[in-house]
């Protein structure tokens, strides 16, 4: 259930309606001038209760936090150097793995180059084989932070497993689930209850309900500084590209959801020369930014080197997308 009240409803007439909620022992989470109760589609309202209310929806979708009918207005997730949702376009952008030092600052000021400030790096990798690079850990975390000080941006990093959350929280702006830890609820419920932003990325095989849920266990914790990303889904046809670009997820997305919704054209199509059109087609689909993998010697990148592309490749896309972008501020809504 989601109560909107009057816009003469007090305080201390709210905090009584969530008392008394919480004797029945339903969760209570309040936005502004609505209340949504966990688990109650009915209740008997005194006339008294009902003058506070201007309006009760009774069916609420299971991600109740993440509905717009709970919070119709756009997040916004604030960073010390960026903005993510609502008018923003936000790129992020960097090699998949930390390999080095040396390799991370170049990367970084090609990243920079090309409009992004938000520098994306991974020092935990999920491989496929466990004979795979697996990532440098914290070494590769200080690297990577120190990169993008450097150049003034943030940082954005993959968090694998829960006993990490606490380290990767000492180094990064935006805590990164994968796609293989998007139902990893253990996960999600521990960095539910740190306050840094998520950016939880679908799953290979989730609905978009199954993507709503899962955030609706970080934002459980306390934590909704939610983002959302959309990098492919697995069908029947994979000759191609690894992956299906659901595009139209994006404003299905943002029809059911408050939080920013971005994409990753890079998982999407595991192919280099396939990036730009993907990272062309979400952002003309309007998602609030993107997060790409850029590498200088992709054939000798650790991980993901086919889909990474070249700073020249990278800085040509990221003006068209600022194009495309100027273009789309010119289109009536």
């Amino acid at each position: 259930m989601i109560i909107t009240f009057k816009q003469t409803v007090t305080p201390e007439i709210k905090h009584a309606f969530q008392t008394k909620f919480n004797q029945l022992h339903k969760q209570v989470f309040i936005f502004g001038l609505r209340m949504a109760v966990v688990g109650l589609d009915h209740y008997p309202f005194s006339d008294q209760e009902a003058e506070a209310i201007d309006q009760i929806i009774a069916e609420t979708p299971s991600y109740v936090q993440a509905s717009r009918r709970f919070h119709p207005e756009d997040s916004v997730i604030k960073l010390p150097h960026s903005e993510i949702g609502a008018k923003t376009f936000t790129i992020m952008a960097g090699p998949c793995s930390v390999e080095s030092e040396d390799h991370i600052r170049r990367m970084a000021e090609v990243a920079h180059q090309g409009g992004a400030s938000i520098l994306r790096g991974g020092a935990f990798k999920p491989r496929t084989s466990p004979y795979s690079f697996q990532g440098l850990g914290e070494e590769g975390l200080r690297y990577l932070r120190k990169a993008a000080d450097e150049n003034g941006m943030d940082v954005i990093t993959e968090v694998m497993d829960e006993s990490h959350v606490p380290l990767v929280a000492e180094y990064t702006d935006v805590m990164q689930i994968g796609a293989r830890n998007m139902q990893n609820f253990s996960l999600l419920k521990a960095v539910g209850k740190t306050r840094i932003p998520v950016a939880l990325k679908r799953g290979m095989s989730a609905s978009i309900d199954d993507l709503l849920n899962a955030s609706e266990y970080i934002a459980s914790g306390g934590n909704t500084n939610i983002i959302l990303i959309e990098r492919g889904i697995r069908t029947f046809d994979h000759q191609y590209t690894r992956n299906t670009f659901d595009v139209a997820a994006v404003p299905v997305l943002q029809k059911l959801t408050h939080y920013p919704v971005i994409v990753d054209p890079s998982h999407a199509v595991g192919a280099w020369d396939l990036v730009a059109p993907a990272a062309y087609a979400g952002t003309a689909a309007g998602a609030s930014g993107m997060i790409v993998e850029i590498h200088d010697h992709p054939e000798k990148a650790m991980s993901d080197g086919p889909q990474a592309l070249k700073p020249d490749t990278y800085l040509t896309m990221t003006k068209r997308v600022a194009a495309l972008r100027q273009c789309m501020a010119t289109w009536e809504d």
